[in-house]
């Protein structure tokens, strides 16, 4: 029982996941200072009561820039190549202001869902030249106070075939963009797009994430010619692979043997299976594929993998909320996960997307921010499984939002009303 008479907040018997009861967590200047089944101080408190409590969701992948277009664009097929194509026909139009605003609407929701840590792609290019990483930047400062935002420039339509593009990137860099994306497959020489990028990213010291093999194909990948480059410019644990719906498509000793080569070249992988579901097998007419890549099963092999949103409410994908959890729990459900693995589906939108991310200061751990957030829920499988509300959630130690519990209102209650 520790005695600590200087701290600032004390949260009372919170249920952190990995640990076999209850514990008291004590922070101190915005940092976790002591975690013990029972702390003995005079710092206000925070009574979890039970509740499951984990260090903040962290958003791998999203597309603020591009969020909530639904209704500006004519889209009835669905298909990946017409999602493109609506979204560059707007993007021209695209002021800072109208970015920031649809950037924040999806901020707001995921903070309130839960989210501590985000990685957003943002488009570069001479049609929307950087009006959308300004608005982005401008997100980034004015809501550090409940998320940290990594931002990922990135040439969605061609880096080769598209002249100014390259310009446009490197000036993002130099202002302050944290790492750079590609999509080879939109590019009309995809090798030399991607050995650009990587001379860039050495040139700038930053991580690579790229969107690749994005349909249901496996007779050819863009997958070894990553891992090629990443081996070759010793950037491994730098590299994000986001889509790779091509492996939801091989059979068992080909998805290993793919495990095996990300796992040595560093390579880490992303499903997005909101937008992969709705895009991908479109053509199909029935027995229609689910397009989203078995991470959990490319984890045993040692791949760093994650679960991440994607796309808010636009042609890539017309629905979301902005919650992590749910996005796990969809993952658990196409994937076919039973309650064995809900907690390495948890892990997919927390620990490992942190080191994705590369987070040296994530997790419930003394010396580490206190960003914390308690679930509904008493075990890590039942938040999972129910897809748990967040009820609070500390950015620093401060409380960032809550949510007060639904209450019904029985036949007693109206006539007390």
């Amino acid at each position: 029982m520790p005695t600590d008479s200087v701290l600032d907040l004390v949260f009372r018997q919170a249920v952190i996941p990995g640990q076999s009861q209850p514990q008291d967590i004590g922070v101190r200047a915005g940092r976790i200072a002591a975690i013990a089944p029972r702390i003995t101080c005079d710092a206000p408190e925070v009574v979890v009561g039970g509740r499951v409590v984990v260090p903040g969701f962290v958003e791998s992948h999203i597309h603020l820039d591009k969020a909530c277009l639904l209704g500006r664009c004519e889209h009835s097929r669905g298909g990946l190549a017409e999602a493109i194509a609506a979204v560059a026909a707007m993007k021209r139009d695209f002021t800072e202001a109208d970015v920031y605003e649809r950037g924040a609407r999806v901020i707001e929701k995921a903070i309130a869902k839960g989210t501590t840590r985000m990685r957003t792609h943002v488009e570069v290019d001479p049609r929307v030249g950087l009006r959308s990483f300004s608005a982005i930047k401008a997100l980034k400062v004015d809501y550090a106070w409940a998320l940290d935002l990594s931002i990922c420039v990135f040439p969605q339509e061609g880096l080769t075939n598209d002249p100014g593009t390259e310009a446009l990137l490197v000036a993002a860099l130099r202002d302050g963009a944290d790492l750079l994306g590609g999509c080879p497959y939109t590019d009309a020489d995809p090798t030399a797009q991607m050995a650009r990028l990587f001379a860039l990213a050495r040139e700038f010291d930053v991580d690579l994430d790229f969107h690749l093999d994005f349909d249901l194909d496996p007779s050819w990948m863009h997958l070894d010619e990553i891992c090629r480059q990443t081996e070759r410019h010793g950037w491994g644990g730098r590299v994000a692979i986001g889509h790779v719906t091509k492996l939801s498509m091989v059979e068992p000793a080909t998805l290993a043997a793919i495990g095996s080569r990300l796992a040595r070249s560093g390579v880490g992988l992303t499903v997005l299976p909101a937008t992969d579901l709705y895009l991908t097998g479109r053509e199909v007419t029935h027995a229609r594929p689910r397009g989203v890549t078995p991470v959990h099963l490319l984890i045993e092999q040692g791949v760093v993998c994650t679960v991440a949103t994607n796309n808010v409410l636009n042609p890539f994908t017309p629905f979301g909320d902005a919650s992590l959890l749910r996005m796990a729990n969809l993952y658990a459900n196409v994937a076919q996960c039973g309650p064995d693995r809900f907690q390495t589906c948890l892990d997919l939108v927390t620990s490992l997307p942190a080191r994705l991310l590369r987070l040296g200061d994530y997790g419930i751990a003394p010396g580490n921010p206190a960003d914390l957030i308690i679930l509904d829920a008493t075990t890590a499988v039942e938040a999972l499984a129910e897809i748990a509300e967040p009820v609070a959630g500390y950015k620093r130690g401060r409380l960032s939002f809550e949510r007060p519990p639904a209450r019904l209102n029985g036949p007693e209650t109206r006539r007390a009303l």
